[in-house]
């Protein structure tokens, strides 16, 4: 049996996510009170239900309930249970510009607090259950279509005792992507956007790849970029790490890092199982191919 615990500020998609687990045959619950999750389980291990399980937790909690989240579910460690904690968030604005569409009230939002106060308050509250997650998914950029899939690629078909990689290419003018573990920059390698004949095209394209691929330095940042990787990711998987996100930057997101995310993809996608690709900028995401 599993539990997935879902959790994040409002407006980042946690009812998209607790939807998406419950087309896929979870039983689901939102605004779950923390305090009562054990006895959840073990109600549901008394009467043989080993129907997955999956409940969101969030600021709408008591905080105190919320500090002891962490007790609760190492006190579950003792039940033959795989638990997951995944936390969404996503940029202060793009939140606040959620809530201004939907015409939705905050949970935190009351006579002393304006809105941006209370999601900045919101982080705070939820500290310590960010702390504890296992996957941080960004939705500033995922539309609800693309955090579905997200759900579904990394969290729902992810094959059992990997890790699932996610590789990201993005551009360094609209910020760095929140859940990144690792971030590499290849704004050093020549942009292929001064080549009048590449400016239009991606670096998923062939021109492209063919002129980053006659660059030295981009074959020996590469060798780097991998050599470090297939280090350090090993060591992590024997954390029992169950997902990495790395992220890949570049002025614009267009050239170097797609062409990176893309080669780097395809390499570590003969080792790793989970390899998914993402490309922030053109709004793509793909399963890496072997």
């Amino acid at each position: 049996m599993k539990l997935i615990v879902i959790s994040g500020r409002s407006g980042s998609g946690k009812s998209t996510a607790l939807n998406a687990l419950e087309d896929e045959g979870f039983s689901c619950i939102d605004n779950f009170p923390a305090d009562l999750l054990p006895q959840l389980v073990q109600s549901k291990f008394e009467a043989e239900i080993t129907q997955d399980l999956a409940v969101c937790i969030d600021a709408r909690n008591v905080p105190k309930d919320l500090e002891q989240l962490p007790l609760r579910l190492n006190a579950l460690d003792q039940i033959d249970l795989k638990i997951q904690v995944i936390f969404l968030d996503a940029l202060a604005d793009t939140l606040i510009q959620r809530f201004s569409e939907t015409r939705r009230r905050h949970p935190l939002t009351h006579l002393f607090y304006d809105l941006r106060e209370a999601i900045d308050m919101e982080r705070e509250v939820l500290s310590v259950v960010s702390e504890l997650a296992d996957l941080q998914i960004d939705t500033t950029t995922l539309t609800a279509v693309d955090l579905v899939a997200m759900i579904k690629a990394r969290v729902i078909n992810k094959s059992a005792n990997s890790m699932s990689l996610l590789f990201r290419s993005f551009a360094f003018k609209n910020g760095v992507p929140t859940d990144s573990d690792f971030v590499f920059d290849v704004r050093c390698l020549p942009n292929p956007y001064w080549q009048k004949d590449l400016r239009s095209l991606t670096g998923t394209d062939q021109p492209v790849r063919d002129f980053l691929d006659s660059q030295p330095v981009a074959t020996l940042l590469f060798d780097d970029i991998y050599s470090f990787l297939d280090t350090w990711l090993s060591e992590f998987e024997k954390t029992n790490r169950a997902y990495l996100t790395m992220a890949i930057g570049c002025t614009g997101g267009q050239h170097r890092s797609v062409y990176m995310v893309e080669r780097l993809a395809k390499h570590f996608s003969q080792k790793y199982p989970d390899v998914l690709v993402r490309h922030q900028e053109t709004n793509i995401t793909t399963n890496a191919m072997r």
